[in-house]
């Protein structure tokens, strides 16, 4: 069910919510948490709400989309409300602000009378986020920020700007995607012989900034030197190396798909690392709201990676 409220006020949308409630029973009150999604044009909009709406189904939640919309125009309020089958297990309310209300500022206010009362707030830009978006009226609002460098014009300078002005309770998708990366080399480092990493290789295309923060997280995990290559000849990140006495493991990914795990004394592995969906990213996320320290560290540990200029070429 998708209400339309334009011209409205947020009090009007919140009588309306309890309205749907009490007349046909469509919305379930047992929501964790608000996420307040932040978009900046109406492209960003669908599939935004479509990602949020697969996460609900593992968390469901109040799901507030701040969609601005022309600054010169006269200040009004358009409001949608989507509950049922288009909310997935939330109930979505879409607040497009025009004139003076597409404001920063004004968009916060707008927002905090909709939030679930006694529940964390989530606040995710799902394309291009203020430079410090703890600072941002939005995200000020929020336990939780999400960001996604990948989403920005350069990503690189993107990412940069997170570790420049992280604070407890900011992570970027760029690094929820490495989760299934992580997960495999600690398993095979978790194996005999245990040996220590002398040293380290990650290689990745220029622009990836998943591979800088692999980069960056081995560098602050291993006492080890960590070397950060370019390979502009697969998507994102396409190889980590970890150089031990008894010879190397190496993760390497060449089209975006499949990957090998490769150890000493053991027969190759075919392991299933497809690029991750932005739904599946968020959905993590949200399983934590505390401070997510391994992101942390792996931008602290930025500064310690060597930059290698020879592409490296991924061979299986």
């Amino acid at each position: 069910m998708i209400v339309d409220l334009p011209s409205s006020t947020t009090s009007a949308v919140n009588k309306k919510i309890v309205e749907l409630r009490e007349k046909g029973g469509v919305l379930a009150l047992g929501r964790v948490l608000t996420l307040v999604i932040v978009t900046n044009d109406g492209a960003e909009l669908e599939p935004a709400v479509e990602a949020a709406n697969a996460a609900s189904r593992e968390h469901p939640c109040r799901v507030i989309v701040v969609a601005r919309g022309a600054r010169k125009a006269a200040p009004r309020l358009d409001a949608q409300i989507r509950v049922g089958g288009d909310a997935g297990a939330s109930e979505v309310i879409v607040l497009r602000g025009y004139g003076p209300l597409a404001d920063g500022e004004a968009a916060a206010g707008m927002v905090m009378p909709l939030l679930l009362p006694d529940a964390p707030v989530v606040a995710w830009w799902p394309g291009e986020a203020p430079a410090v978006p703890s600072q941002d009226p939005v995200g000020r609002l929020a336990q939780r920020r999400i960001t996604d460098a990948l989403a920005s014009r350069n990503p690189i300078k993107a990412i940069e700007q997170r570790r420049a002005n992280h604070v407890p309770g900011d992570t970027d998708l760029t690094w929820t995607r490495l989760t299934p990366w992580r997960a495999l080399l600690a398993t095979a480092l978790d194996g005999p012989p245990h040996e220590p990493v002398l040293s380290a290789t990650v290689a990745g295309e220029t622009v990836s900034p998943s591979t800088d923060l692999m980069a960056g997280w081995l560098a602050a995990r291993l006492n080890a030197k960590v070397k950060r290559s370019p390979n502009d000849g697969g998507p994102g990140l396409t190889s980590v190396r970890l150089d031990r006495p008894s010879g190397p493991v190496e993760l390497v990914r060449p089209d975006g798909k499949v990957g090998w795990l490769r150890q000493p004394g053991q027969p190759d592995r075919q392991v299933a690392l497809m690029r991750r969906e932005v739904r599946d990213c968020l959905a993590e996320e949200l399983r934590r709201l505390d401070h997510d320290e391994p992101y942390a560290e792996a931008l602290a540990g930025w500064s310690k990676v060597s930059r290698g200029r020879t592409p490296v070429k991924a061979v299986l």
